[in-house]
This record gives C-alpha cells, sequence and structure tokens, in this order.
C-alpha cells in the first residue's frame, strides 16, 4: 500500500523517480525500492516524503490514491480566470494612470497660458542690450514661442487622450 500510494502521488505532482529522490537526499534506486515495495523508509524519512509530496502521512501508510491529472481541465480554467482578472485589474490601473496623466497635462498648460497672458509676454520690454537679460531674455523668449505654438497641439491631443480613457460604462 505504502509502495504505491508514494508511486502515484510522486506521479500526480509530475516528478521523476530521480527528481524525487535529488529532493530527499537519497539515490534513485532507494525511491525505486520504496516503490516496488522491496524497502520501507524509516519514519523520518516518511515525514520528509510526505512534506515533500504535499500529503499526510496517514494517506501515504493507509489510504489508497486515486491518480490524479497533473493539470486538468478545470485547474488549468481556474488558473486561467485569475490571469485574466489580473490582467484586467491592470489594464484598468493603467487607464486611470494614462487618464489623470492627461488631465494633468491640460492643467498645466492652461496655467502655463495664463502666466503668460497676465504677465503679457514680459520678454518685449527687456533690455537686451545687456550681455545678462539678453541671454535670458532670448531663452524666455524660445520657451514662449516655443510653448505657444506648441501647447494647442499637446492640448488638442491631451483632451483626446481624456476622452479616450476616460471610464467606459
Amino acid at each position: 500500500m505504502l509502495n504505491e500510494n508514494i508511486k502515484e502521488i510522486r506521479k500526480s505532482k509530475g516528478l521523476s523517480q530521480q527528481e524525487l529522490a535529488v529532493k530527499l537526499n537519497v539515490v534513485r534506486q532507494t525511491v525505486s525500492k520504496w516503490e516496488q515495495g522491496l524497502s520501507v523508509p524509516d519514519s523520518e524519512m516518511l515525514i520528509s516524503i510526505s512534506e515533500l509530496l504535499e500529503t499526510p502521512v496517514s494517506t501515504l501508510l493507509g489510504e489508497t490514491v486515486i491518480e490524479t491529472e497533473v493539470d486538468s481541465l478545470k485547474a488549468i480554467s481556474e488558473k486561467l480566470e485569475v490571469i485574466n482578472l489580473q490582467l484586467a485589474q491592470r489594464k484598468t490601473m493603467r487607464r486611470k494612470i494614462l487618464h489623470w496623466l492627461f488631465i494633468s497635462l491640460c492643467v498645466v498648460i492652461a496655467a502655463i497660458f495664463a502666466v503668460l497672458f497676465v504677465s503679457e509676454s514680459p520678454y518685449f520690454g527687456w533690455d537686451y542690450s545687456h550681455p545678462e537679460t539678453a541671454v535670458l531674455g532670448v531663452a524666455f523668449h524660445s520657451f514662449e514661442w516655443l510653448f505657444v505654438r506648441a501647447a494647442p497641439l499637446i492640448l488638442v491631443g491631451a483632451i483626446i487622450g481624456i476622452f479616450l480613457t476616460r471610464k467606459k460604462e
């Protein structure tokens, strides 16, 4: 009975005699002798086998074990269901993050436009005759020039992004 149970449980776990022997720190022939009923593991080894095969010692010693498939269709479908749920949650989280990034981008663009509008383009009144202020003025003018031309396109893209990433019901 013990020999049959060790063999059936080992096979159901997808282990070869060699793999089981390596995990138990014995030679393969020892596992073979146990499964053929030529020898019996001692009590400490029986506990080790029980822990390794994740099976109670009582099952190893007395109960007959019905051979189970390593990956039954039900187990595979349950695993796939969990994976699909995790992927759906990850996709939802990415969509939320993108949505809020697009909203933040719109707010930042609107704030910069507001600052530029309120300040009435200070680079027009800048004194470019002094080298220090000329460099700073040119840098600010370049930023404003680039921003005023690129920001509307970025803003339209962000608004489209907000629309595409909104929560669908």
